[in-house]
């Protein structure tokens, strides 16, 4: 029986996937950094579990190889930098695409090579910050716009094989990297408000959309906006 690979289960979206998946009677294993946080968000679940590093390419190669036969992965690794580009030094630059955008690629690299024959689906996370100029996101909307031109390459690459490569793109979403915005509330206040749906996001929000990416067999090469519109659309202003 092959498997869903969850890489940052660990975190609020990568966690929530994996419950929806369980509940849908996938088989699933949970891929993270930390044992110990894997086993806080997900050790309910009694799932199989791999420990690696996502930023590093013969970690995600050796989890992938672990986790057994496959068919498919969401890489939910990612990491949320909020400065101007000229207070953006060196190393959060570096990290912030190693992070976002060298996680991604790995997936992709050592995903389609282990579906190659078998075919399956690999799904990135982007963020609205892809698309929307956004104050203060230089580096983190530059490592999501190359997420998002790797997710149509390769989708574009891999399809003869049947290999969808597919991306969420998801606003600010309720986790631990977002806390202060919402533990603050003006700052909550101002960030609703650039949301036409009134609302931020919860985990289940995006993990919903990327369980149906995995297992639609007619979609691929999209970048599926869960962002309350934020993206794509301004608020109407108030009378």
């Amino acid at each position: 029986m092959s498997s869903i690979l969850v890489l940052g289960a660990s975190g609020a979206v990568g966690s929530a996937l994996c419950r929806r998946l369980v509940e849908s009677n996938q088989s699933v294993v949970a891929g993270g950094r930390d044992a110990s946080r894997l086993d806080d968000a997900v050790g309910e679940l009694e799932i199989p579990r791999v420990v690696l590093d996502a930023t590093r390419s013969d970690e995600v190669g050796a989890a992938i190889k672990e986790a057994g036969p496959i068919h498919g992965i969401a890489n939910c690794v990612g990491s949320l930098l909020l400065k101007p580009a000229h207070a953006t030094s060196e190393e959060d630059w570096s990290n912030t695409l190693r992070t976002n955008l060298d996680s991604a690629f790995h997936v992709v690299r050592h995903g389609t090579a282990a579906m190659m024959k078998t075919g399956g689906s690999i799904v990135l996370v982007s963020s609205a910050a892809a698309t929307a100029g956004l104050a203060n996101h230089e580096a983190i909307a530059a490592a999501k716009a190359g997420i998002e031109g790797l997710t149509r390459s390769a989708a574009a690459t891999y399809a003869a094989r049947n290999i969808r490569v597919n991306a969420v793109a998801p606003g600010l979403v309720r986790s631990k990297m977002t806390s202060n915005v919402f533990s603050n509330e003006l700052a909550l206040k101002a960030s609703q408000a650039m949301h036409a749906l009134p609302r931020l996001g919860e985990p289940d929000d995006v993990a919903s959309a990327i369980e149906w990416l995995l297992t639609s067999e007619w979609v691929t090469g999209q970048v599926v906006g869960v962002d309350g519109g934020l993206a794509r659309i301004r608020p109407r202003a108030k009378a």
